[in-house]
């Protein structure tokens, strides 16, 4: 391992992401002072972070990875030891939507990182993680996927992903460079957004249980995942930049799970038992039974049912990661949190913001009627 000495700085791109959060808190645990980019916005979006905002060796920028300018001036003024370049369009249905912009984030996006490092004269003294990603495999030629699996992108935000990935080894044996690629796959949480299938399953098992929701819309059912804890993720790319020599690492738990099974135990752990039904676009998933405080009129009613709507133009049925390399050259250790215990983490979160939701519609509606009745004023 290596033993550097001098003042952790660390830049992160994407902060107010998922990952964003969690390696903020871990850096800062470890007595980095972590700087972080943020788009200016009139909408709040910094709830992830918004627990760190105040503290004294946390920091926020204004910028953005489009920007050339801004990303090479907020270097220059940081002087970053470490760079954590988390920031992207991150959706794969959506770079469909936008290739244009993902383009620009994604792959141009990495390559302004590159070049203001360099431009700022900190090649020997600053370590680059690039977020790659497992969807660079696409349509997978190997099972499991390693670092030697050939890649064949399958979308806009694979393509550009891909790009990131080869700018980063360019850059490395051009220059010198210590820039790492971790090549991440899926990684879930709490704070994951709430148009990403896994949180979009377990806040649906969620208000369901409680009566707020009546049915769950899912694309292809059969997709294999290999889905991990981002909380545990975050500590291997730390561990990527603290390793001697550059390298690229595949981050995964080495498990694989279908989105049917995601489903069945998220809405198992809020209570409700489903039994799934028919296939393809035909596919239903059926209340069995039900446990706890779930309502029992929900037996034998249709709770999930599959929409053609979230079918992509060419979709990635099959990822599945080899942890090896990092588990023998980083010490990490990917089983740390279990698929089971990661549902239960986010369907338990899921429970009590849909009932905290609900408490706080109560007193809102309560406090009107008082209002209008001249209760109170």
């Amino acid at each position: 391992m290596n033993t550097r000495v001098n003042k952790h700085i660390a830049l992160i791109t994407g902060v107010t992401g998922q990952d964003g959060s969690f390696l903020s808190e871990f850096l800062l645990d470890k007595g980095y002072d972590v700087h972080g980019i943020i788009r200016r916005s009139s909408v709040d979006f910094r709830q992830r972070i918004a627990h760190l905002e105040g503290r004294p060796h946390f920091h926020l920028h204004y910028g953005d990875i489009t920007d050339s300018m801004a990303v090479l001036q907020i270097v220059s003024k940081v002087q970053p030891t470490e760079i954590y370049n988390l920031a992207a369009q991150s959706h794969v249905q959506v770079s469909f939507d936008a290739p244009e912009y993902t383009a620009n984030a994604d792959a141009t996006g990495v390559l302004r990182i590159l070049e203001a490092v360099r431009q700022c004269g900190l090649t020997a003294t600053c370590r680059i993680y690039q977020a790659s990603t497992s969807e660079l495999y696409g349509k997978v030629e190997q099972v499991p996927q390693n670092e030697q699996t050939p890649f064949h992108p399958y979308s806009p935000y694979a393509v550009a992903k891909l790009y990131g990935y080869w700018i980063v080894r360019e850059y490395r044996e051009a220059y010198g460079m210590y820039c790492c690629s971790g090549i991440l796959f899926n990684h879930e949480s709490e704070r994951r957004g709430e148009t990403f299938v896994t949180r979009k399953i377990t806040l649906a098992a969620a208000r369901i249980a409680q009566g707020k929701q009546d049915c769950l819309y899912l694309g292809n059912l059969s997709s294999l995942r290999d889905w991990g804890y981002a909380r545990d993720y975050v500590e291997c790319m730390w561990l990527i930049l603290q390793q001697d020599k550059a390298d690229d690492f595949v981050v995964a738990t080495g498990e694989q799970h279908s989105v049917r099974e995601f489903c069945q135990r998220a809405f198992r752990h809020a209570g409700i038992e489903l039994e799934f039904r028919g296939e393809g676009a035909d596919e239903t998933g059926i209340c069995i039974g039900v446990s706890g405080n779930a309502d029992p009129r929900l037996v034998g009613r249709t709770l999930v049912e599959v929409s053609p709507d979230f079918y992509r133009p060419t979709d990635v049925v099959n990822l599945w990661g080899d942890p090896t390399k990092a588990r023998r050259l980083l010490g990490w250790n990917p089983q740390r949190t279990s698929f089971d215990e990661l549902i239960r983490i986010m369907v338990d979160h899921d429970m009590a913001e849909v009932a905290a939701d609900d408490a706080a519609a109560r007193v809102r509606t309560n406090l009107a009627e008082y209002l209008e009745k001249g209760i109170v004023k």
